[in-house]
């Protein structure tokens, strides 16, 4: 319930509006360019995952990892996981979105950044909280594979492979 609240509320009150984009390949690299700052989370993620391992006092540096360590492993791994699948569906949404709905690119990237931030301190508290953080992250991503399915086989069939 919080995420269409959250973007909704940032899309009508946050005092910006997305160029003028006629092209389709206007709007892939407007896509690309926003999603370089959904990468942040995963490279801060991997800087604090690398850190750890160095100040780790562990003699076997491929053995088991303590859980503070696999907790920035295992973030990392899911982080890129996700970055790849939100990003080719706001690739795919970006095609399809009328030029006063692009606005929303920017907004979901910066969702998802935010989300994995919640997903990785709330993953450290303890594994109880980090469904908060993942329902931030997998909702949208949900909500965008859904839209896309309907455009490309509801509003566009005929330019299915095309």
């Amino acid at each position: 319930l919080l995420c269409p609240c959250l973007i909704y509320g940032a899309y009508i009150f946050l005092p910006f509006d997305a160029p003028l984009l006629p092209s389709v390949s206007a709007r892939l690299l407007y896509t690309l360019r926003c999603a370089t700052f959904a990468t942040f989370p995963v490279v801060l993620g991997m800087i604090v995952s690398g850190i750890s391992r160095l100040c780790s006092s562990a003699l076997e540096p491929f053995g088991e990892l303590r859980h503070e360590l696999e907790i920035h492993r295992t973030y990392v791994s899911q982080s890129i996981h996700l970055f790849v699948l939100y990003f080719f569906n706001m690739a795919v949404l970006a095609t399809y979105l009328p030029q006063e709905l692009l606005k929303l690119i920017p907004l979901l990237t910066g969702l998802f950044a935010i989300s994995r931030l919640i997903f990785w301190i709330s993953y450290a508290i303890g594994r109880s909280f980090r469904a908060f953080g993942f329902s931030l992250t997998f909702l949208p991503l949900l909500a965008m594979l859904l839209w896309n399915l309907y455009g490309i086989f509801v509003l566009e069939p005929e330019n299915l492979l095309s």
